[in-house]
């Protein structure tokens, strides 16, 4: 049975959140696997640059609901393992190399690093919400790239232009998603804010919530959003259904405690990690000090 990551005081205090379902680390060199919860659009693209299919799934794996999840966990947990969005990627934990390459903007762009994926925007087919259309034009714009840029993803537009609003009055707009896009959307938002304000004295107002790729689907697909996040490749239908445009690029990070020898991993060995073929460190040729 899977385990579901919550937060239990005694079990925070010792390894952080979700490990109580695990252990802290198990004995010797066991491995803890930690996976994304169903709906992520983070596992979605992981399982498949990976190779491996739901049912493939070692059942021993925890499940995190969203990023930080992850990190906790990894960040307490000196025998774990986990995949993050490169753009969370903080100093609690430790990106491995994979296949030899580390994640990085250069590597991801030149197609030297494996796990990399798109960063989506869904949004309803020739729509006329002058506010959106406005702030997809601020995203593809120089301003927009360069901001894509230096929170550490691949741009998508190499010729983006100076952004210029065509707005002609205020309002407000409502962006929900994928917790992997979050961080980016949320420094895109207030960007665009001030921008139009500066080039029209306009008020306009981005609100990003995060719950998942396929909330950010459905929202726009119930009209509770203009505009959904999602981390993966789109299916044929989605890409039938919805207006769609790559925002950036951005390349899944495989984490460990920052405790961990493990320096580099091939994709094989991740994918026999996440299958229960390889349970433990020692396997992968990684041990710990007594």
């Amino acid at each position: 049975m899977k385990k579901i990551l919550m937060a239990v005081a005694s079990t925070v205090l010792a390894c952080g959140i979700g490990v109580a379902a695990v252990g802290c680390g198990g004995a010797d060199g066991d491995i803890t696997v930690v996976n994304r919860t169903a709906g992520s659009g983070t596992r979605d693209a992981f399982l498949e640059i990976i190779g491996i299919t739901d049912e493939e799934l070692t059942p021993d794996a925890a499940e995190a609901q969203e990023t930080q999840n992850v990190i906790t966990t990894v960040s307490g947990n000196e025998k774990a393992i986990g995949y993050i969005s490169l753009g969370s990627l903080n100093d609690t934990v430790k990106a491995v190399n994979v296949g030899g390459h580390a994640p990085t903007a250069e590597a991801i762009s030149g197609g030297d690093y494996a796990i990399a994926r798109p960063f989506n925007v869904v949004y309803e087919k020739d729509s006329t919400n002058a506010i959106l259309n406005d702030f997809l034009a601020f995203i593809f714009s120089a301003e927009g790239q360069t901001i894509v840029e230096d929170n550490g993803y691949v741009k998508v537009e190499e010729n983006g232009e100076a952004f210029a609003s065509t707005l002609t009055e205020g309002g407000s707009i409502r962006v929900s998603g994928s917790t992997s896009v979050a961080p980016l959307m949320s420094e895109l938002a207030p960007a665009y804010e001030e921008a139009v304000k500066e080039q029209k004295d306009l008020d306009v107002t981005v609100t990003v919530e995060q719950g998942g790729s396929s909330v950010g689907i459905s929202d726009v697909r119930g009209g509770k959003s203009v505009l959904g996040m999602v981390s993966r490749e789109l299916t044929e239908d989605e890409k039938s259904e919805f207006g769609n445009s790559a925002i950036a690029r951005d390349g899944i990070a495989i984490i460990v405690n920052k405790q961990n020898p493990c320096t580099n991993l091939t994709v094989e060995q991740i994918k026999n990690i996440y299958t229960g073929e390889v349970k433990n460190w020692s396997d992968v040729g990684v041990t710990f000090e007594e």
